[in-house]
């Protein structure tokens, strides 16, 4: 890969990254140091990736780099930050907030898989490389997910009407 190859590269899935690792882990500046991490990572390695197959590359990082963030804040978990979530529950108006506070709750991998797939428009495929499942795994997953989401989005209609 070229130095030009490694701009384009930046300035075509920067931003892609940036919203996934964002959705996942809902803190900016942490998303900040991932995708620029990422983009460090990408660096060192410039002779050896190709430009085809630098975008799985990259989210394939980003992924890895995602899920370190969160092994290491899951140890720094406090109850205040809980019961600040468990009453936000209840202040909700906007459905894609309650769509995006359902999509927070899910697991690790249904998380990442449908975040890349309804939000990211990655394909089955990519999806498998990014995060390491296969392609079955990931459609699994991402009915899963989307299966969680359209429960959680029920309740809401329940306690509406």
């Amino acid at each position: 890969m070229t130095t030009a190859e490694y701009n384009e590269c930046v300035k075509n899935y920067s931003d892609g990254i940036f919203r996934f690792i964002v959705k996942n882990i809902r803190d900016e500046f942490e998303a900040e140091n991932i995708v620029q991490n990422t983009f460090e990572k990408l660096w060192i390695r410039l002779d050896k990736v190709e430009m085809k197959t630098a975008k799985s590359y990259l989210f394939k990082i980003a992924y890895n780099n995602m899920i370190d963030v969160i092994r290491k804040n899951k140890k720094h978990t406090d109850i205040e930050s809980a019961r600040h979530v468990a009453s936000e529950l209840y202040e909700y108006d906007n459905l894609m907030e309650y769509v995006n506070k359902a999509v927070s709750q899910l697991p690790e991998k249904q998380r990442s898989a449908i975040t890349l797939r309804d939000f990211e428009g990655h394909d089955y495929r990519s999806i498998g490389e990014i995060t390491g499942m296969s392609e079955s795994q990931v459609k699994v997953n991402i009915f899963r997910a989307r299966k969680f989401i359209k429960e959680y989005v029920r309740k809401l209609e329940i306690m509406l009407f």
